[in-house]
């Protein structure tokens, strides 16, 4: 059964904070979830956990649920997918080894990204975009902040559009896992694998259907049927892709940062009737609050 329309729950399980390219440290997403009447939360920064002991802390003191999440970048078909990892058990010794080699991936993209962009002028750029991320490894929501506030460009859209985007120099492809390994590493932690934001692959729906055919043959388990920025259209396809392969359906914000009313935590489309919520299907201890 699906969440009633007049339940007091309010589930977002796919969102972002300072530990990867979110705006918000973890004790302030997690107080603007609770502002948002969110109930459950689960952070899912991309390729660490770093930031889910101080999310747990900020979630035990306001009451909010907080499951462990993240979301891991892998290669299907030579095209990068992102893959949610939900209540898996965040002391596993080997899942905490695959998400350093995830880390040193990213770092190694940081990298490589400054060293395409020094012709824009700006000295260590790889220094402040890290400080832009926090200490941590910086991605290209970073880089664009540097050159906005260097001067050269004038907002974000601008440094994609000229430097960071799709072609240019600043859009490097890092070296990730296949599909197969990073589904195996959540599941072997005693996690659920979800596919995330299957329609902003921009595939074809023949195309999709193979992705979702292989993803289950990895052992995953779950679609992201409801997420920010989509149609009531794609709302409609990815549901009944859901029902047609029996799998879970999870929901989640992709929350990165505040002044966005389309992609605003727990803000997200009921998701339509008939479909198994990911959630009744969490076996991990999960912090104070009320139960799912």
């Amino acid at each position: 059964m699906t969440i009633p329309q007049e339940s007091a729950f309010c589930i977002d399980l796919h969102c972002h904070s300072t530990a990867s390219d979110g705006a918000l440290a973890p004790t302030e997403l997690v107080q603007r979830a609770v502002e948002q009447g969110v109930t459950h939360l689960a952070l899912t920064d991309h390729d660490t956990i770093e930031g889910l002991p101080e999310a747990q802390r900020a979630a035990d003191a306001s009451g909010i649920t907080l499951i462990s999440g993240t979301e891991l970048s892998c290669l299907w078909k030579a095209q990068t997918i992102h893959v949610v990892g939900l209540d898996f058990d965040r002391d596993s010794p080997a899942f905490v080894e695959a998400l350093a080699r995830q880390h040193e991936n990213r770092w190694a993209r940081a990298r490589m990204i400054d060293e395409r962009l020094r012709k824009v002028g700006v000295t260590d750029l790889l220094a402040k975009a890290t400080d832009e991320a926090a200490g941590d490894v910086p991605g290209r929501p970073h880089f664009a902040r540097v050159l906005v506030a260097e001067g050269k460009v004038k907002d974000s859209a601008q440094a994609f559009k000229r430097y960071l985007g799709a072609g240019k120099p600043g859009d490097v492809k890092a070296f990730w896992p296949e599909l197969s390994e990073v589904v195996q590493w959540i599941t072997d932690a005693g996690g659920v694998a979800v596919l995330a934001h299957p329609r902003k692959y921009r595939m074809t729906a023949t195309k999709l259907r193979n992705l979702v055919h292989d993803f289950i043959r990895a052992g995953g388990r779950s679609i992201e049927v409801s997420t920010s920025g989509q149609s009531s259209g794609d709302l409609g396809f990815l549901a009944e892709l859901c029902r047609r392969q029996e799998m879970l359906a999870s929901q989640g914000s992709d929350f990165h940062f505040p002044g966005a009313p389309w992609c605003e935590l727990g803000k997200i489309m009921k998701m339509p009737d008939g479909l198994e919520p990911v959630w009744h299907h969490f076996g991990q201890p999960a912090g104070q609050g009320a139960t799912v």
